[in-house]
């Protein structure tokens, strides 16, 4: 299962679709990065996007995003209904698929850093990123919003962020990037005008004035509607789902003589969070996710796809063609090795009797995340490499110049077949680098894991070696020949050597 993150920036700006297209033309130059969903809110003066896609190059889409929105937005001008300390005002990762909350958290660090360093806006982490448990809540970290943050910056240390310079950025305000679970953001309109009734409904609901535990909510006046509106984030809809919170919402207006008229959600939705909905209206028994017809389709569609890939790939092996090959296959069994490290270090994030190596399994989940796109990456090289030398050796050597052509060709595309399976082993030995870590420092439970990854390393490393031999048998360029396989010798002796050394780790602690 890839890994999948959401991100939700929200910008302060909800009047001008083309400054919002220009934010998001400058974030969407990577094919890997989705753009979900976009809305504005005229009233708020606010936009909220939600990109999608494998956690760095999501992260490098929002950087652009936030260096776009700090040279088109401009915080000393800016006014809305809804709180805001910047021109990029909230950068939420959300775990998605493949990845965890302490991870997400971890990219939060590094993107604020960045903005912090580059673009010399301050940064504050919060949420699971949080460097300390006030700030924790956004509400607090955005508290005075820009103005009073801007004054208070300088001369509280408290106010002081945590990344980028210690004043207020006049132009591009500060920002606040952190990590959290799937929330819903979810506003409901009453039918009165007063502003007062919204604001005692907001507080009666809300965690923090005595209502539900994962409730944020204010009251704002929506002028073009003539109307109030209790506008929150459910930030754990399973326990505060939104049935619930609409009707304490309705009590709570009945108290004021006033009625819901309407409510909705902004942005995207867990699909449970309204399966619960109709759940409980319906008084549905016996329901499950599995009844819905899309659900369901949808389920056996990723089985089928999953399937199919795998398949594909070993179709391809097992056809009568010479590529993909060895070369290929080792490379892939690198891949698989890296991401058994990066599920064994999934598996010790999060749990207590692995805090004290978090930093450390943190970074051997991102190296193997790292290694395992490139061996991937290398898998498709290989067979290219291959095929090219096929295409060079075809070549016309009726003439001389032909004959020199064909020749040149051969050479170069000799050199690249060979590098190519020489890059896999350096790569796979990395990954069997990795595996001794996760053997020594990794979930207990999974060590078994870490040693298959070693052994798969290992087998890369040795496929891919013989794959080195026997593309440069009989190669014209004597020195290249000689140090490529001075290269691959070594590195088989070292993984010869640590593939010992992490079985033997593996095997004391299966057997105590």
């Amino acid at each position: 299962m890839p890994a999948i993150v959401e991100c939700v920036p929200n910008f302060s700006e909800g009047r001008r679709p083309e400054i919002l297209d220009a934010i998001i033309g400058a974030a969407l130059t990577d094919n890997n990065v989705i753009l979900l969903d976009k809305e504005m809110d005229a009233d708020h003066n606010r936009a909220v996007v939600t990109f999608v896609g494998e956690p760095d190059p999501v992260s490098e889409a929002v950087f652009r995003a936030i260096r776009k929105a700090a040279e088109l937005l401009d915080m000393r001008t800016h006014s809305g209904e809804h709180p805001r300390m910047g021109a990029t005002d909230v950068v939420p990762f959300v775990p998605i698929t493949g990845v965890k909350l302490a991870e997400c958290a971890a990219l939060a660090k590094k993107l604020g850093q960045r903005v912090g360093e580059e673009l010399a806006i301050p940064v504050y982490l919060y949420e699971a990123a949080a460097s300390r448990p006030d700030r924790e809540n956004l509400a607090d970290v955005r508290r005075g919003q820009y103005e009073g943050l801007r004054d208070a910056m300088e001369t509280d240390p408290d106010r002081r962020p945590d990344f980028g310079p210690a004043t207020m950025n006049l132009k591009a305000g500060a920002t606040a990037i952190g990590a959290r679970m799937p929330l819903v953001a979810y506003n409901v309109y009453l039918d009165t005008n007063r502003l007062s009734v919204a604001k005692e409904i907001a507080k009666a609901i809300r965690f923090g004035g005595g209502g539900m535990r994962f409730v944020k909510a204010l009251g704002f006046e929506i002028k073009d509607r003539g109307c109030v509106q209790v506008s929150m984030n459910l930030v754990n809809y399973q326990k505060s789902p939104i049935f619930r919170v609409f009707e304490m919402i309705k009590a709570e207006a009945a108290r004021w003589g006033a009625r819901v008229t309407s409510s909705e959600i902004v942005g995207l939705t867990p699909a449970k969070s309204l399966y619960d909905v109709a759940e409980y209206y319906l008084q549905l028994e016996r329901f499950s996710p599995d009844q819905i017809l899309e659900e369901k389709l949808r389920t056996a569609s990723e089985r089928q796809t999953e399937r199919s890939g795998w398949t594909h790939f070993s179709d391809r092996v097992a056809s009568k063609e010479p590529a993909p090959g060895g070369g290929s296959v080792s490379a892939s069994a690198g891949a698989l090795a890296a991401a058994l490290c990066a599920m064994v270090c999934r598996l010790s994030l999060g749990r207590k009797a692995y805090a004290d190596v978090k930093e450390e399994i943190e970074a051997t989940l991102a190296a193997a995340e790292e290694a395992r796109t490139h061996l991937t990456r290398l898998v498709d090289d290989d067979a290219k490499a291959f095929d090219n030398l096929m295409a060079a050796i075809k070549l016309p050597k009726d003439t001389e110049a032909e004959q020199e052509a064909r020749i040149k060709a051969m050479n170069e595309a000799t050199k690249v077949a060979a590098e190519v399976p020489l890059e896999v082993m350096r790569t796979a030995h990395r990954v069997l680098e990795l595996s001794r870590i996760c053997a020594e420092k990794g979930n207990v439970n999974s060590v078994s894991d870490a040693g298959v990854a070693a052994r798969m390393a290992q087998t890369a490393i040795i496929g891919a070696g013989l794959n080195v031999k026997i593309n440069l048998t009989g190669f014209s360029d004597e020195s290249y020949r000689e140090t490529s396989l001075a290269q691959m010798r070594e590195l088989e002796a070292s993984a010869a050597g640590l593939t010992d050394e992490v079985l033997q780790i593996v095997h004391k602690k299966i057997e105590g």
